[in-house]
């Protein structure tokens, strides 16, 4: 879908209005030509920001929060208008899940012993001026989640954003840092090119005022990132498999999984890509996402043409169908449904290209299986060893139990829609960026953090 440059200029120009604040020049707070420059901004604010007490940067993010909350629309519409991808509506939901549940200060702790010898302190202190590499799949949701975990924590950062949502991605840099300054913060607190490519993202990796790098985006990029000598962060792909036995509640296991994967069509990366069914209750599965779920089911001859149009002659993903919804998709095959139908499902092997791959699209693949360890071998396979996301939906706790140490994921979702993963829905914090490949897991603040030890021999210890 092309741009519609003259709308998102209306909404900008709409949204700094409402803001009753000046815009700066060209609309770019914190945004430079030269990848250099901004890199130098970002460590003059970062020198500020470190001086700054905890309840002071907390009086920045709670204003992150707000401008968030009130834009939230705004920042929707932008991304969905100029990536072409995603749900306005399930946008709007991810800004407020991103104002409300994104930690800040509170998640900082300090670790402390005291004894005959002393006392010893352990502190969470920022590294400085972190570079992020964010996505066009979630773009300002990840720019505001990553900026208020690592101001927080004490830094400051300098984004490369994707190139297809750069708009999007500096509107929500001009947020943050009007945040900042009218919290009595410093300017450049979140920096960035008005061009990024993969030349400022190299600069930015291998700049020596860079000491760590947080990547959301493909295996390439993260894989980019962990060669780059640095500390890294990775963020990388996903195909979450859903789970489902012959003890769960299918009805609801059926709704819950469409929900999930439908979910701003299919973009988060924990969003169920397919389905792994024992054979009992398959046919009853699938009557339930046609019947009651807006699912539809496409025939071979359907699916070798949506195979033809979703994958480009390479093997590479279409980016003009990642994060289209089910009726767009369909309509490029030929294919006139409804309204009211948001998702395609079939029956294939789990080698199908439409199940094996993650497409982020409404596309859900069902493979039988014909018991509980079938079921769990084909889940894994088809996880691909990511380690990032897997769900499940069963009542047997040996299942579950079983599953869990078997997919070894970052996030286990257990009878409900993965964004539960992201506490909509569940308990817990939310993020954007989601390090399967390094081992943080779910980012918080204390992800931005490194651990310093503060030792007073012989004194301070008072019992």
């Amino acid at each position: 879908m092309l741009v519609n440059e003259n709308l998102v200029q209306d909404i900008v120009k709409e949204v700094v209005a409402k803001m009753n604040i000046a815009e700066p020049a060209g609309g770019k707070r914190g945004v430079f030509e030269d990848m250099n420059d901004a890199i130098a901004a970002a460590k003059e604010a970062q020198k500020v920001i470190r001086r700054m007490s905890l309840d002071q940067r907390e009086q920045i993010i709670t204003n992150i929060r707000r401008k968030t909350r009130e834009n939230a629309e705004t920042l929707a519409r932008m991304g969905v208008n100029e990536t072409g991808m995603g749900n306005v509506g399930h946008k709007i939901l991810k800004h407020h899940l991103v104002a409300d549940k994104t930690p800040g200060t509170e998640d900082l702790h300090t670790t402390a012993w005291s004894g005959d010898r002393g006392l010893t302190l352990i502190e969470m202190g920022p590294f400085g001026v972190i570079g992020a590499i964010t996505p066009c799949t979630n773009p300002s949701e990840t720019v505001i989640c990553n900026s208020i975990g690592m101001l927080a924590a004490g830094n400051t950062v300098v984004f490369n954003p994707h190139p297809q949502a750069i708009k999007t991605s500096i509107f929500a840099l001009n947020l943050i840092n009007e945040a900042s300054i009218e919290a009595g913060g410093p300017d450049n607190v979140a920096c960035t090119v008005t061009k990024p490519t993969l030349e400022s993202g190299d600069i930015m990796m291998k700049h020596p005022d860079i000491p760590l790098i947080a990547a959301t985006g493909g295996p390439g990029v993260v894989t980019a990132v962990l060669s780059s000598g640095k500390r890294g962060i990775g963020a990388g792909a996903g195909n979450p498999p859903a789970l489902v036995d012959e003890t769960a509640d299918i009805r609801k296991a059926a709704g819950d999984i469409v929900n999930g994967c439908t979910f701003d069509n299919n973009l988060p990366c924990i969003a169920e890509k397919e389905i792994v069914a024992v054979d009992t209750i398959a046919d009853e599965l699938m009557h339930y996402m046609i019947s009651e779920q807006g699912c539809y089911l496409i025939s071979k001859e359907e699916q070798e043409k949506l195979i033809a149009t979703v994958f480009t002659p390479k093997g590479a993903l279409n980016r003009k169908c990642v994060g289209r919804d089910a009726k767009t998709l369909l309509g490029m095959i030929g294919v006139t449904v409804p309204d009211n139908i948001r998702c395609i499902v079939f029956e294939g092997e789990k080698e199908h290209p439409l199940i094996a791959e993650e497409l982020m699209m409404p596309i859900l693949g069902l493979v039988r299986a014909k018991d509980i360890d079938d079921a769990i071998e084909k889940a894994v396979w088809l996880e691909h060893g990511n380690r990032h996301s897997a769900h499940i939906h069963s009542k047997n706790i040996d299942h579950i139990t079983k599953y869990a140490k078997e997919i070894d994921t970052a996030i286990l979702v257990k009878n409900a829609p993965s964004y539960a993963a992201l506490g909509f829905g569940g308990e817990g914090y939310c993020t954007f960026t989601i390090a399967s490949r390094t081992g943080e897991g779910l980012t918080s603040t204390k992800s931005f953090t490194k651990s310093r030890r503060c030792v007073m021999s012989d004194s301070l210890c008072i019992r």
